[in-house]
């Protein structure tokens, strides 16, 4: 199954939808049915010991640039989530671990699958940020093969649960972006020289300036 499509964000900037999706407490906070996103290491993932340290942090979304520098997507790295989505009758709750294949802004492009006790997805996913006239134009796209139960609904069933998640996605960033008002990098890159070589390091790392491989 192929999904894709454009949406807009308005009143922003690249570099402001760059900064707010890099941070994985912003994402899991406007992804609809997420439970927690974590970074993992392990190949065998324990998803019930990710759902208690996950309920151990305290750990918002912020407009603070040092705060997500220090727990951004990185390239190369593994994360986990516990997503529950609403597919006609049923709502499985998938146990999905995700690599991030390429972070440099403004693109990013993601691998993953997940696991529910009937039903079960392996996924590719790209997004790109483009300027529009009135903000940020996200242009993305979904490759999934699903099975089991979800599978057996037919894609007339599964693409508008898909797109209709993505809409409330995006319009939760917006929201987000909003709300916190995410501090401008050109305001960042020109701060006080006393401070400029760490606040530089921030920028860069967020946007993927130094190859978003580093831990």
């Amino acid at each position: 199954m192929e999904f894709g499509g454009t949406f807009e964000l308005e009143d922003t900037t690249i570099d402001e939808v760059w900064l707010a999706l890099s941070d994985p407490a912003l994402i899991a906070d406007a992804l609809p049915g997420c439970e927690f996103l974590l970074h993992v290491e392990e190949d065998d993932v324990d998803f019930d010991e990710l759902a208690d340290r996950a309920a151990s942090l305290d750990r918002e979304p912020t407009a603070d640039p040092a705060v997500i520098a220090e727990r951004a997507f990185r390239e190369g790295e593994r994360y986990a989530a516990l997503v529950q989505v609403n597919v006609g009758p049923v709502n499985p709750a998938f146990e999905t671990v995700v690599a991030i294949d390429e972070r440099a802004q403004p693109h990013m492009a993601a691998s993953g699958e997940g696991q529910s006790g009937d039903s079960s997805f392996e996924m590719s996913s790209a997004m790109t940020l483009t300027e529009v006239d009135d903000g940020v134009g996200v242009e993305w796209e979904v490759e999934a093969d699903v099975f089991g139960k979800v599978a057996g609904m037919g894609q007339r069933v599964i693409n508008p649960v898909a797109n209709r998640l993505v809409k409330r996605f995006f319009s939760d960033v917006q929201s987000e972006l909003r709300e916190r008002q995410l501090d401008d990098v050109d305001d960042l890159e020109g701060a006080d020289a006393s401070e400029g070589e760490e606040d530089d390091g921030i920028v860069d790392r967020l946007l993927g300036r130094s190859g978003g491989n580093s831990s």
